[in-house]
């Protein structure tokens, strides 16, 4: 663990983020720098394959933009690095899963954060809002992601309301997939992280281009740039030593031995 804002920890394939910055573990731009290096290095590492983000504590996961550090003369469209705000949400070609836990009060730019993850887990004492209604801003981020999330009609009301909800109204509309006692959420991120990283990191890497070639296609249009062999990462699936291999163990009924490769 670094003394930086943002710390991590290395768990064989799996690397923890954790956002430290007390008191609320807001971002300010030189936060968000760092954390941008630290997710690219994540992407960029061949060894690494899995990705658990949390807050530390027990009060705040994240409550987004830094206000104070906004009030001393950081710009709201200052220079984040790269992944945008909070490193995660403007990455490209991430293709690795990320888990986020969240251990707290999740709101603006911390819901922003959350969002970018592919799941989601929580304590059940976690709060969730985009307040920035109130303060005449828009969640710009959450208004791209929250209606691919949940429906869109929650998720208008959420954005135009700026309300507080709980964690059992966020697994109700699916922004949450599961919901722990305190005590028991990384313990929890950690066993999802492991399954995780045990899987074929070549298939997670085509399912997650295709999910965002996909986004904006029509159905066929997406099945043909897929069978077409369009995307980098089917294409690199389907001539790879993991793709034999899975074959392999399914006829020899064992478990396969992935290698990325």
């Amino acid at each position: 663990m670094s003394d930086t804002p943002v710390k991590t920890h290395r768990e064989g394939a799996i690397l923890q983020v954790t956002l430290d910055r007390p008191k609320a573990n807001a971002i300010d731009l030189q936060t968000s720098r760092q954390m941008g290096q630290v997710f690219a290095e994540f992407r960029d590492d061949p060894d690494l394959r899995v990705c658990i983000i949390t807050g530390a504590g027990e009060k705040f996961f994240c409550p987004g933009w830094d206000l104070k550090a906004a009030a001393d003369g950081d710009e709201v469209d200052g220079d984040y690095g790269v992944g945008g705000f909070g490193g995660l949400q403007e990455l490209r070609d991430l293709n690795k899963p990320v888990i986020a836990a969240v251990n707290g009060i999740c709101c603006g730019g911390g819901l922003e954060w959350a969002l970018s993850a592919d799941i989601i887990l929580a304590a059940d004492h976690a709060t969730f809002a985009l307040p920035e209604i109130r303060s005449g801003t828009v969640a710009d981020a959450a208004s791209v992601k929250l209606p691919k999330r949940i429906p869109y009609h929650i998720a208008m009301e959420l954005l135009l309301t700026g309300r507080w909800f709980d964690v059992t109204e966020a697994k109700t509309w699916g922004l949450v997939n599961h919901a722990y006692p305190a005590d028991q959420l990384m313990d929890q991120a950690w066993e999802m992280a492991r399954l995780l990283a045990s899987g074929p990191p070549l298939v997670y890497a085509a399912i997650k281009e295709v999910v965002r070639d996909a986004e904006d296609s029509k159905f066929q249009d997406a099945m043909n740039r897929i069978t077409g062999r369009h995307l980098k990462t089917v294409d690199v699936l389907y001539a790879s030593e993991d793709q034999l291999e899975g074959a392999k163990a399914f006829a020899e009924k064992r478990d396969p031995v992935w290698k990325g490769k």
